[in-house]
């Protein structure tokens, strides 16, 4: 994809914030076993630092979602970038000198929890209002690679800033945001909207008539990316803890180790979104074979013990995650005009985000009762969600045209429909 240096500087604008979004969790990954020792906590209230940011970003991406659509996306942006920064800032200050530490550090984590909301779900919007056609993939191809760079980099970030204190971690955040905010302020220009914002009611009818039409499909969509993400983070909370205590690794060479499967990702995805154009029947099966590849690796993960043969197989539900959620966000960015754009990305945000928290509890619980249990569980999740896209996603090829900017048609001349 060919591109003038100043659509280069709005992709790398664009592709700083979900980059920054995916650091609130991974970022703090390698320390949690740490931050265990040194507030004298349980796994469980480690975990919670993980879900509390997910959960508040989940509530809060839909509200977000509907005034990106009522007013602009990078006027919800930036504010949500500088409340993402601050709250990781209070995180810091509180570990270094509150009594109270862990409770300040989840108010810091909600906090930083509703500043995600407004990040990648919104970016999201954005890209499918600056970019038309195969390049909507593309870039939306790199958002979702750039997410896996977040998350390929984050653990040996967090690695390498907890060298200096245990919570240098949450230093770093007010620095990354303040870089993302500079480069959406100056590189990403939207343009004036021309109409009035249609009142809510009129709005909220629209989007009902939205899932009416093609609620089926979308929800299978949201389940899929969900499921993604709640596997992945609670795969990566299962390899911290035992990289920790049960192989003594610890510091960037843990980083670097959880970095492994999420490099295949970014790789994955990158790759995928830049192939896929607007070719539908492509994404469909794109999803199911990826959903495959995770239910195979998860299935065989309980043969092995040893490290390497772990991670080899691990490193094929990395690509089969890198296969699904590109497909999924072209899907679904298409699925609606611009006028409610921002709302219906806004929700699939929420739902992955609602992945996000529940994997580390859950897999907590999961470990304590038997690793071949979580595994099996694990493929068979992936099996059922790779069956319901099977039998939900159907894809046609319509002449409807899109002229009203509403749910009728995914893409202009091709739709998705359920039957």
């Amino acid at each position: 994809m060919a591109k003038k240096p100043k659509e280069g500087l709005v992709i790398l604008a664009i592709g700083s914030i979900p980059l920054i979004m995916t650091l609130g969790n991974s970022m703090l990954i390698p320390i949690l076993p740490k931050m265990e020792s040194e507030l004298n906590l349980s796994s469980f209230q480690v975990s919670l630092t993980i879900t509390i940011f997910s959960i508040t970003a989940a509530i809060f991406i839909p509200i977000f979602g509907y005034f990106s659509d009522r007013f602009t996306r990078k006027i919800i942006i930036v504010p949500a970038l500088i409340i993402y920064g601050l709250g990781g800032l209070l995180a810091g200050v509180a570990s270094a000198w509150f009594s109270s530490a862990y409770l300040w550090i989840m108010v810091g984590r909600a906090l930083q929890g509703i500043g995600a909301a407004g990040t990648a779900p919104i970016a999201m919007a954005l890209t499918g209002d600056l970019f038309k056609g195969g390049d909507q993939s593309k870039v939306l191809g790199l958002l979702e690679a750039s997410n896996g760079f977040g998350k390929v980099l984050s653990p040996i970030v967090g690695s390498l800033l907890a060298l200096v204190v245990w919570y240098g971690p949450f230093w770093g955040f007010p620095l990354f945001c303040l870089l993302s905010v500079l480069l959406t302020i100056f590189f990403i220009k939207e343009k004036k909207k021309k109409k009035a914002p249609p009142p809510i009611g009129k709005y909220i009818k629209g989007l009902f008539s939205v899932f009416k039409q093609e609620g089926r499909w979308l929800f299978t969509a949201y389940l899929a990316g969900a499921t993604c993400l709640f596997t992945l983070f609670g795969i990566l909370f299962y390899i911290s803890d035992v990289l920790e205590k049960e192989h003594d690794i610890d510091g960037v060479l843990k980083g670097a180790i959880l970095a492994i499967p999420l490099l295949f990702l970014m790789i994955t995805s990158f790759i995928t979104g830049s192939k896929i154009g607007k070719n539908l029947k492509v994404m469909k099966a794109l999803i199911i074979i990826g959903l495959l590849l995770m239910t195979t690796s998860f299935g065989t993960l309980v043969f092995f013990e040893n490290l390497i043969p772990f991670f080899a197989v691990l490193v094929f539900s990395s690509i089969g995650t890198g296969l699904v959620l590109p497909c999924l966000n072209s899907l679904i960015t298409g699925s609606v005009g611009k006028s409610r754009r921002g709302f219906v990305t806004s929700l699939y945000g929420s739902v992955r985000f609602l992945g996000v928290a529940a994997g580390p509890p859950i897999y907590g619980w999961l470990m304590g009762w038997s690793k071949t249990g979580m595994f099996l569980s694990t493929g068979g999740l992936t099996l059922v969600v790779a069956f319901l896209c099977l039998i939900m996603i159907h894809v046609k090829d319509k002449s409807n045209d899109d002229s009203n900017g509403s749910s009728e048609s995914l893409f202009k001349k091709v739709q998705l429909t359920t039957e």
